[in-house]
């Protein structure tokens, strides 16, 4: 099986997410994709060209950066699925509002013209603000689906969620079967 592994630039949540995706590539074959934030940025959670090598280390293969990369992932059926980790408010936005301007976004847009499953894994300051709009729009679409999220921090940051991104592996099973694991709110 071809599994995309899309990553933007939540940078705090990198070393919980690349076990994630150790544990997917033990199994699977991966496809690291990376927003171009995540591909260029440095910060106080580590330097951009570590996590690209991490990630290519994990996986195999070089990460995807480009929208001219991703593009024929639809075309060319090259993933059953593709997961999103994690994934920002700003790029849930995007994806809410069908807007493929970047490597990560133009990777769902065109895996989705198949009818295979995205799975999203929530890392953003605002999900329970201004993203939970977009949170919404997500769920009641076909074809995406929650790695289960929650507040992680309620009294610093009351509207702060992220996923569990140990339950990637178990969401993208139940995901190919076309269920959503539950429950969704942690």
């Amino acid at each position: 099986m071809q599994i995309g592994f899309a990553m933007c630039g939540s940078f705090c949540t990198f070393q919980a997410v690349f076990p994630a995706m150790e544990a997917l590539a033990a199994e699977h074959t991966v496809i690291p994709i990376f927003s171009q934030i995540a591909c260029t940025a440095d910060s106080r959670f580590g330097d951009h060209q570590a996590h690209i090598a991490y990630a290519e280390r994990i996986c195999g293969r070089s990460i995807l950066r480009t929208i001219e990369q991703v593009e024929p992932i639809g075309p060319k059926k090259l993933l059953d699925a593709l997961v999103i980790a994690p994934c920002t408010g700003n790029t849930l936005a995007k994806l809410a509002h069908s807007i493929a301007d970047g490597p990560v976004t133009m990777a769902a847009k065109s895996h989705l013209r198949n009818g295979r499953p995205v799975i999203v894994a929530v890392s953003t300051n605002d999900a329970l603000a201004g993203a939970a709009e977009n949170i919404g729009k997500l769920l009641a679409r076909r074809h995406y689906y929650f790695v289960p999220f929650g507040q992680d921090d309620p009294q610093k940051k009351p509207t702060s969620m992220v996923a569990d991104f140990s339950k990637i592996p178990e969401t993208l099973s139940a995901a190919l079967e076309g269920r959503q694991i539950q429950p969704i709110l942690l």
